[in-house]
């Protein structure tokens, strides 16, 4: 009910305006009760729908899982990846309602009742406040004495005073009245009408989405009685198959009907068993154990999640338990505890023992390969210091990544279809992409696309720089060169998701539309990328202290491009083992990579001289090729360039034969970016291949001093352990080197790797110490190298 207060009635004071407030009063402390009572129940509501969400999200799951376990029946297979991909994009339409929901109704009710309604509460205070001493002053007045003057004079002043200001406060309580009650209609309808047309976006984008989908639906409605038909057929021969086998007789063998062996899922063994408790009442209680990838667990009920007994076979033995007094007992032995089981009779006593023994033999033999695998996997891991642990990198997450990505030029819209406000990213690309192409990049695969969320994932701090080098500018230069001329149409915002998810298949795994360049141009590109320069100005990053870059050479008489290339006293220098090299004149201005360059610094007086990083020499190759565009690329710290040559082809891993057999990922280092380095590593790059001098980039990285990029591969799995040709550790050539940021890097990985080994193969936390020293030197190496180039500056301006 709409209440207005007149102004003339408030300054006469009335039992009227008197009752008008009251009634006022109580209308609004019903709406704030009401309105609180409203923002309650939208928490509420918003709360269970993430939680909804996120149960949604697991089933969904469940569906992909479901799908991939039934490889082998194609309709199933493609039936159930569709669905999920459908129920996928339902679970993104939620949590946009209920942002809306928490935009509209919570935050915007909220606002006005704390805003609005506060005022209306201090507006009252005041008012009781001076109604109050005005009937005072009045009291007062109607009580002075006539025959005392000052008294009545005193009175009367008081009066005055106190009536004025009751004018002043009750015009301003007044007014805010008027003002609140017109307010909350616009206030409540505007958040109420948001709120609904959330709604009416959310229905329609289900009913777009579910009328792509009905096409199947209605086709796989059509096989459905077939399907019904080889059931019952089925079920017939389950009967059939029952009955036989109820008529066999078991009586002398109940190991059969007490165990049984699934290889297919990894069960060596499961089966009933009673298991003595470690309590001080040592009951014994029956429990379904099973041994089962390596190792020994068991439940009491299906439902229930398995309990670990064992978590790794090969550091347990058994043995059979004589000396208690019930039969048929064993027990396994580890290094931590002991466990005490009893079989149903003699012959499952004798098989638990034999599957336990088998299993411990065959998780041994299995140890080597399973060390390989896990090898393989650290190359291309995009990011925590453990695997299997949650990240503690103190790094960018929602608002602040979003908003350094969205900076750069064209990723304000999505790559793809031009989606403005795109929040999802391709992290090996390097690109924005809006929510229905992210999907389309997810199904992809990895080895194509890498999809992260901009505002709901943590962004490490090298990753975002490395966001920030490229962008979508530079990505659709390179693979959507050629699309005009061809004649391909770029997807629009609102297209049919088939036709967008064609486009995309073509742009980026069969590279349709990227432009090949000549023999010519590619002799150009890879000469122009081998100079001796520098691709740095004020706003790119600061590196430490590195050896000399690469310095072009060529044979003498060669020609690149009908331009010989001449010697000169200036194109001569020493390089990092005493040997003099030629450099290179030939001009490029057809590079990504071209740039004003600065003086190199020299090489870090710390650098060991036992063992120095060889200098880089460019020798015209035989063959030019993209691979080796990669490779120079990567020394000349251009990630376009770098990003054109896996477009054309190139083998990120790829060996320069006539070059130590040296990788991109070596000459990244040798170019001293942090950001190459996680380009190339984020692009499956091994972090472990050596070269003909037996160094990886680790080792590459401790004779440079790069504490950075030492800290970015230890994280993604670089073997510290490894050797050269000369026997050196990482490890030793930092303490050579007298570099302290690397030597206890290195020896703190050492010492988590062994706590995590005293621990168990399983255990996945490391020590908080480690990670939190690799948080410090991730964030120095991204946002402040100077600082991690003190100890080489010292060893430099000692005399």
């Amino acid at each position: 009910m709409k209440i207005t207060v007149d102004f003339e009635e408030c300054l006469k004071d009335s039992p009227r305006f008197r009752a008008t407030i009251e009634e006022v009063e109580g209308d609004v402390c019903e709406l704030e009760s009401k309105l609180d009572k409203l923002v309650k129940l939208c928490i509420g509501m918003i709360d269970a729908g993430k939680a909804y969400n996120a149960a949604n999200k697991q089933f969904v799951n469940g569906i992909r899982e479901l799908a991939q376990q039934s490889t082998k029946d194609e309709v199933i297979e493609s039936s159930l990846t569709k669905f999920a991909e459908s129920l996928s994009e339902m679970i993104n339409y939620h949590t946009i309602l209920f942002d809306q929901a928490q935009r509209s109704i919570k935050t915007q009710l909220q606002t006005f009742v704390k805003d609005d309604l506060r005022k209306f509460k201090e507006a009252k205070k005041q008012f009781d406040k001076v109604s109050e001493e005005k009937d005072a002053a009045l009291i007062k007045n109607a009580q002075a004495p006539r025959n005392k003057q000052h008294e009545v004079e005193e009175a009367t002043n008081i009066l005055t005073a106190t009536r004025k200001c009751f004018r002043h406060i009750v015009l301003d309580y007044v007014l805010q009245i008027n003002v609140l009650q017109s307010k909350r209609r616009s206030e409540i309808l505007k958040s109420m009408l948001s709120f609904m047309y959330a709604h009416l976006t959310f229905f329609h984008q289900g009913y777009d989405l579910f009328s792509e989908l009905q096409p199947l639906m209605k086709q796989l409605g059509g096989q459905l009685d077939q399907l019904v038909v080889d059931a019952a057929k089925e079920k017939r021969d389950m009967e059939l198959k029952h009955s036989t086998i109820q008529q066999k007789d078991f009586s002398n063998d109940d190991t059969k009907l007490e165990y049984n062996v699934d290889a297919d899922n990894g069960i060596a063994m499961e089966g009933y068993l009673f298991k003595r408790a470690s309590n001080a009442f040592k009951t014994w209680n029956r429990r379904w154990f099973s041994i089962q990838n390596n190792q020994l667990v068991y439940q009491k009920k299906f439902k229930d999640n398995p309990t670990v007994v064992v978590e790794d076979l090969r550091l347990c033995t058994v043995k059979h338990c004589e000396d208690i007094e019930r039969r048929f007992c064993f027990e396994v032995v580890s290094p931590t505890k002991s466990c005490m089981m009893q079989a149903d009779s003699e012959k499952l006593r004798q098989a638990w023992i034999k599957a336990v023994q088998n299993s411990i033999a065959t998780a041994f033999r299995d140890k080597g390969d399973e060390g390989e695998k896990l090898d393989r996997k650290s190359s291309t891991s995009t990011g925590s210091l453990d695997s299997g642990g949650e990240s503690k990198e103190k790094s960018l997450k929602g608002e602040s990544a979003l908003q350094k990505v969205l900076a750069i030029p064209g990723n304000a819209c999505c790559c793809d279809c031009g989606q403005p406000e795109p929040r999802w990213a391709s992290i090996n690309l390097g690109i924005t992409l809006c929510i229905q192409c992210s999907g389309i990049h997810r199904s992809l695969g990895v080895h194509f696309s890498k999809v992260r969320s901009l505002t709901l994932d943590t962004w490490e701090p090298e990753l975002l720089k490395l966001m920030c080098e490229l962008g979508n500018r530079v990505i659709n230069k390179i693979y959507e060169a050629r699309r005009e001329e061809l004649g391909a149409r770029k997807p629009q915002p609102g297209d049919p998701r088939n036709e967008v998810e064609a486009y995309i298949k073509a742009k980026y795994v069969d590279r349709r539309f990227v432009r090949r360049p000549s023999d010519a141009e590619l002799q150009n590109k890879v000469v122009s990328l081998s100079k001796q320069e520098k691709r740095l100005s004020s706003s790119s990053e600061h590196l430490p202290p590195r050896a000399p870059p690469p310095t072009p050479k060529l044979r003498p008489g060669s020609n690149v491009s009908g331009q010989s290339v001449k010697s000169a006293d200036s194109g001569i220098q020493n390089s990092a083992d005493g040997s003099r090299e030629m450099l290179a004149t030939t001009p490029s201005n057809n590079s990504l990579a071209d740039a004003d360059v600065a003086e190199s610094p020299p090489m870090p007086a710390t650098l060991p001289a036992s063992s120095p990083c060889k200098e880089v020499v460019f020798y015209e190759p035989k063959e030019y090729s993209s691979g080796l565009q990669l490779y120079w690329a990567s020394c000349a710290r251009s990630l376009p360039d770098m990003a054109e040559a896996l477009a054309h082809g190139a083998e990120v891993n790829w060996v320069n034969t006539e070059d130590d057999k040296r990788t991109p990922l070596i000459m990244a280092v040798q170019g001293g970016s942090l950001v190459t380095c996680e380009f190339l590593l984020q692009n499956a790059a091994n972090v472990n291949q050596q070269d003909a001098q037996g160094r990886g980039p680790l080792h590459h990285a401790t004779m440079l001093g790069h504490t950075g990029q030492v800290c970015l591969f230890l994280k993604r799995g670089a073997n510290q352990n490894a050797v050269d040709i000369d026997e050196k550790t990482p490890l030793t050539i930092a303490v050579d080197a007298a570099n302290a940021d690397i030597v206890t890097l290195l020896r703190l990985a050492k010492m988590n790797e062994e706590m995590r080994e005293a621990e168990g193969p399983y255990s996945q936390s490391g020590d908080e110490t480690y990670q939190d020293i690799f948080q410090d030197f991730t964030q120095m190496a991204s946002n402040d190298p100077d600082k991690l180039n003190r100890y080489q500056q010292y060893d430099l301006q000692r005399p």
